[in-house]
């Protein structure tokens, strides 16, 4: 590569990995930017003549992270209740679809298993961005989601992943579809004019693209510590959907990664033991109110332990011959680091917002001492 393409392609996967930390502060600019950039991101490379290697796996690694940085943000940002329920089961669902498909490359999976939680999560953004969330009642956020599953994501999954058809590809074979294409667009814009936009209900705010403040109950690091020492458990719920969320997710990266070769079971029992030895060592951080108020620091701090973790475990457990090289190694500690570090953080704060959503009062939690 010469040097300008080294700086596209390093730009565009920086691009990749480092939107989506915008997501839980600006949710759907971020978002709508990382759907925008994963759609072009190899037309960028082809116009420069440089198609990377094994690139398509790291595009779907790529795009499993993000989704995950989206379902986090739902922990920190979602006031409506109803509608995190639905984005918490459309997230999860798809997850354990991806898995499947990559454990079996059955296409057809993928439409049994739409991603309608991307469309989900972007179109409660919309609506926050104009709306307050809290006064649509569980059925209208069950059709918003009927529809994006029905009308929206099933053409789409199977024109991309079933027919494995490319909207670029067969533009340049068939030019009447990009007339067909502007047709379309043109016509639900005028359909939205017309039907829709003037049955709206008034605006609550002007546009707004930055989440709500949280609870002021729950704003403060020492008082999500205090929130964990009070109400969390190693063995508890928030640490099984740990386990799930990070384990399905990293075993969905080993079987796109080239250079693993363990097992799925390897994979998911060795993210669970540093998961479930996680949540126990912050745990008793929170009670002894060791907080630290930085999350960028919190993350460094965990990952820095869970290297140190690897390398005492690893001459344990290398009899069972599942290896990964050295930057698949970081790459993994880092999405465990990082994952795990944001729950911890932004659970409390939903747990929170479940309290005062049913109208009682939220607990009083006594923030720590550094």
């Amino acid at each position: 590569m010469d040097a300008m393409t080294t700086l596209v392609f390093v730009v565009v996967v920086g691009g990749r990995f480092l939107l989506p930390l915008l997501i839980p502060y600006y949710p759907l600019p971020a978002v709508v930017a990382c759907l925008i950039l994963d759609g072009v991101d190899q037309t960028i490379f082809q116009v420069f003549g440089h198609d990377p290697p094994n690139y398509q796996s790291y595009d779907k690694a790529m795009d499993v992270f993000y989704l995950s940085m989206a379902y986090l943000s739902t922990l920190r940002n979602w006031e409506s209740m109803p509608a995190f329920r639905i984005g918490w089961f459309l997230y999860f669902y798809r997850l354990v679809g991806a898995l499947a498909f990559e454990l079996t490359h059955a296409r057809w999976l993928l439409l049994v298993f739409p991603n309608v939680f991307e469309y989900f999560f972007i179109a409660y953004e919309t609506i926050r961005s104009r709306w307050r969330p809290v006064n649509l009642l569980i059925g209208w956020w069950l059709s918003a989601a009927a529809v994006i599953w029905v009308v929206v994501k099933l053409p789409q999954e199977y024109w991309l992943h079933v027919a494995q058809l490319d909207v670029t590809d067969e533009m340049s074979r068939h030019h009447w579809l990009m007339g067909l294409l502007i047709v379309i667009l043109l016509g639900l814009g005028l359909a939205f004019q017309k039907l829709v936009r003037p049955r709206l209900w008034p605006p609550d705010w002007s546009w707004r693209f930055r989440p709500e403040p949280l609870p002021k109950e729950i704003d403060e690091p020492e008082e999500q510590d205090a929130w964990r020492m009070r109400f969390d458990a190693v063995i508890s719920t928030g640490t099984l959907e740990k386990v799930m969320l990070v384990g399905l997710v990293a075993v969905i990266f080993s079987q796109m990664l080239p250079d693993f070769t363990g097992s799925t079971t390897d994979v998911f029992i060795g993210v669970a033991a540093v998961v479930v030895v996680n949540s126990g060592i912050t745990l008793a951080a929170a009670r002894r109110r060791w907080t630290i108020r930085s999350t960028a620091l919190a993350f460094a701090a965990r990952l820095v332990m869970n290297v140190g973790l690897v390398l005492v475990a690893d001459p344990l457990l290398g009899r069972h011959n599942a290896r990964l090289d050295g930057y698949d190694t970081i790459f993994f500690l880092s999405l465990i680091s990082l994952i795990t570090t944001l729950h911890d953080r932004w659970r409390p704060v939903h747990e929170v917002r479940e309290v005062l959503a049913r109208g009682e009062p939220a607990p009083e939690l006594e923030a720590g001492v550094d």
